[in-house]
């Protein structure tokens, strides 16, 4: 009798441990698959879940959030972070609308042509939207194979050519399997084979984990250290965008002056905002978010002298 393989012993796991997810219930679209990897990269499932739900009732398909302006999508994002992923799911809507006819494409060269969309987030819409075969990479992936096939305690901090080889590899012939089991190994790095604290003792791959066999310890330390928040650009862009999200006109730049004390960091956020494409000037003192009202006058905002 043969020995079931390593991508049917954790799909099976999956089909009956995995998480009860909204993008995963059977019939989702893949527009509301394409919104929730975009949303889940580099945020947790908790903060994205309530995001994830306003932002498919508001706008359910892609010719609605194109029809709608980049400002709306900043105020739908909210505070997950990274605000620039707002600007990139509407872009893409807009090419999904004027290339595709408002369908999100099923043809991995066409998804990745897609603005703002990568590797990762191209394969993971084929093989979840489509059923495709692509192995699809992210870090809980790349913990899961590196451990289980190469017997390393962790994988490097970002995906090489080699950890797409090394997936593909272990995916079965049959693409619907295949997808499966790129969501499998999604979800046993994310709830088994963590980082730190791995539970082994509940892993489906336990007796063929190459890793666990070698003996060799979790490292002690994390594999990339946690960026700082407090005190950042990142945090003071982050305060700047609340004031300019719950506006509704120009914010004056004395009312963004009351957000933070230093004005040259605060100076170097409100510009690094206008550069990104999030905010614009409007007559050189009062700022709003991009799109939010006619075309402004052209402003150097990099020569504007900090107060």
């Amino acid at each position: 009798m043969t020995e079931p393989t390593f991508a049917t012993l954790v799909s099976r796991w999956y089909e009956e441990n995995a998480r009860d997810l909204p993008w995963r219930k059977p019939g989702v679209s893949p527009w509301a698959i394409l919104v929730s990897e975009v949303m889940l990269q580099q945020t947790p499932v908790v903060r994205v879940l309530p995001a994830y739900e306003a932002w498919l009732a508001r706008w359910p398909v892609p010719a609605a959030l194109a029809e709608d302006t980049p400002a709306e999508a900043i105020r739908m994002w909210g505070r997950l972070g990274y605000p620039r992923r707002a600007l990139r799911l509407r872009e893409c809507a807009v090419a999904i609308l004027e290339r595709h006819g408002g369908e999100v494409p099923d043809r991995l060269d066409q998804l990745l042509a897609l603005p703002g969309v990568g590797t990762y987030t191209a394969r993971a819409v084929a093989a979840f939207a489509y059923g495709q075969r692509h192995p699809v990479v992210d870090t809980n992936v790349r913990r899961v194979v590196c451990r289980a096939v190469a017997g390393e305690p962790d994988a490097g901090p970002t995906t090489r050519p080699a950890d797409l080889t090394a997936t593909e590899a272990l995916l079965p012939d049959d693409p619907p399997a295949a997808a499966l089991a790129s969501a499998a190994f999604m979800e046993l790095g994310a709830v088994i084979c963590t980082a730190r604290s791995p539970r082994c003792d509940r892993c489906p791959v336990e007796a063929i984990c190459a890793w666990r066999a070698s003996g060799q310890e979790t490292p002690a330390g994390p594999t990339r250290r946690p960026q700082r928040y407090a005190g950042t650009d990142r945090q003071v862009r982050g305060l700047l965008l609340a004031v300019l999200r719950d506006a509704t006109g120009p914010v004056p730049r004395q009312r963004l002056d009351q957000v933070w004390t230093d004005g040259i960091q605060r100076a170097r956020a409100l510009a690094g905002l206008v550069q990104d494409g999030l905010v614009e000037p409007v007559d050189g003192e009062a700022f709003r978010l991009v799109g939010d009202g006619p075309s402004p006058p052209v402003t150097d905002l990099a020569t504007t002298p900090a107060p």
